[in-house]
């Protein structure tokens, strides 16, 4: 059984969480991580490059010459695929390269990958996180609280936040610091846990968080 220590805005322990061998995977099965991944990473491509066939070059509609009598080889247009600005054999057209994926996959990857997370230490539990005003400086002593220099050009890690849910005050407070992503615990995946070197969690967002796994 793994214990996550709960922090305040000060970076005080006040609480602690137990996660038991239900939630945190001793072995961490890659392959589901890679499956999630590639999913994600499929449908997240444009699929935008597009060729022109005969049919769709402009001209062409004319016949060169005559069918017979020139000695030259018989042509039927002038944007056939062997001539120069003729139309393209085979060539690639947008699609769609999203697919769908079992939920079971995506919710073992999103287990795993939070696995790994908490056997490198990189996920910090705060009671909770208010930025009332919605200024930078007060997501920015939060996080330095915590040991991590995060500011508006040099970000010392890339940190994601997870929330229970975001407000307006929250996403424009975080908006300005490099390397910080906010994010609701429901939305995540396995690809952006382990796209960032620290998460940072509430203690709302992981309890939605441990929900999902068992779903």
């Amino acid at each position: 059984m793994i214990t996550l220590p709960v922090l305040d805005a000060k970076g005080k322990e006040v609480d602690s969480i137990k996660l038991d061998k239900e939630v945190i995977s001793d072995k961490i099965n890659t392959s589901l991580i890679y499956q999630a991944i590639v999913n994600l990473r499929a449908g997240q491509r444009k699929g935008l490059a597009s060729t022109k066939t005969r049919g769709e070059v402009s001209g062409g509609g004319r016949k060169p010459w005559k069918q017979k009598g020139t000695g030259r080889a018989r042509v039927g247009s002038s944007r056939n695929p062997l001539w120069y600005h003729g139309g393209v054999v085979f060539g690639p057209h947008p699609r769609d390269f999203s697919y769908s994926l079992p939920a079971k996959i995506k919710r073992g990857a999103l287990k795993e990958a939070f696995s790994v997370k908490v056997s490198e230490n990189a996920v910090k539990v705060l009671d909770d996180i208010k930025a009332p005003a919605g200024k930078t400086r007060e997501v920015v002593s939060i996080l330095s609280a915590l040991g991590m220099k995060q500011s508006r050009k040099t970000p010392d890690n890339r940190c994601l936040l997870l929330l229970d849910k975001v407000d307006g005050n929250m996403a424009r407070a975080a908006g300005n610091i490099a390397g910080l992503r906010v994010s609701r615990a429901g939305d995540t995946n396995a690809y952006e846990l382990l796209s960032h070197k620290t998460i940072v969690c509430t203690r709302g967002a992981l309890t939605l968080l441990l929900e999902r796994f068992n779903k």
